[in-house]
């Protein structure tokens, strides 16, 4: 058995629009359903949801045969989360808060096996399909994609620097956390924060790095994508319940009577 080509990674050096959606419930029967629902890719996260190794494990299984590739959010950008995440099969991964080429060059350190890494070699995992891809060593630091999270000024300051990092396929913005450092907490739509997303994505182009963005609301998802964003999460599985639960409820306020006899 040899190593299958990474097509998120190869789509996004084509430049080709990758949709996807966030997924934040931590269960594997949630992680199913949304991974056939013809998302290009499906965010795992880790950071702001209580997911933890063995729920991870059991979400990838679960989206294994969907038509969403899957992509883990470490809660940090760290070796050991990283190399975990790694073996269990994660093979894009989205690493938050980046803000220097230091931490940039941690992040493709920790996803490469030495010489050009220091993750941990293990001869059987998940990743390898237990020691029955091969190629898999000399393959995986070729075909493991890493995408990293501009969230402050400092990282938009460093933003030509991180882009120029070998190893780091693209640069996701994260419009709530630069909001707020830029002291507009809870307002991503403030036009200082809009307009300095709208250059960052025109200078991770520049860069020739694919430009990733959050937008959940319809017309910024469409907005950021005719701008030329490769990796849009157009919404979460969480909102997706959360609104629609609360809509259907709303439909059938008021229209209950009283069972005859019990009023």
């Amino acid at each position: 058995m040899q190593m299958k080509v990474n097509e998120f990674k190869k789509s996004l050096r084509n430049g080709h629009a990758q949709i996807g959606l966030w997924c934040s419930l931590c269960g594997n029967v949630p992680a199913e359903v949304i991974a056939r629902a013809g998302f290009d890719w499906i965010l795992i996260d880790t950071e702001h949801a209580p997911n933890e190794l063995p729920m991870v494990l059991r979400q990838l299984q679960a989206m294994a045969g969907g038509t969403a590739a899957p992509v883990v959010r470490p809660a940090w950008n760290d070796l050991v989360l990283i190399k975990r995440l790694l073996d269990v099969g994660a093979q894009n991964l989205l690493v938050p808060y980046v803000q220097t080429v230091e931490e940039a060059r941690a992040a493709v350190v920790a996803v490469r096996y030495p010489p050009q890494g220091s993750r941990g070699v293990a001869v059987l995992h998940r990743a390898n399909d237990y020691g029955r891809v091969k190629d898999y060593q000399a393959r995986a630091n070729e075909e493991i994609c890493l995408i990293v999270q501009v969230e402050t000024r400092a990282a938009l300051r460093n933003l030509e620097a991180i882009a120029a990092v070998d190893g780091v396929d693209g640069l996701f913005i994260g419009p709530s956390d630069l909001a707020a450092d830029m002291g507009h907490l809870g307002d991503n739509g403030h036009p200082e924060v809009r307009d300095a997303v709208e250059d960052a994505v025109h200078r991770i182009q520049r860069a020739g790095k694919a430009a990733g963005i959050l937008a959940p609301l319809e017309q910024e998802a469409r907005h950021w994508l005719a701008l030329g964003c490769t990796v849009v999460a157009v919404g979460s599985d969480l909102g997706l319940l959360a609104r629609s639960s609360e809509a259907l409820a709303a439909k059938f306020k008021g229209c209950t009577k009283a069972i005859p006899g019990q009023e």
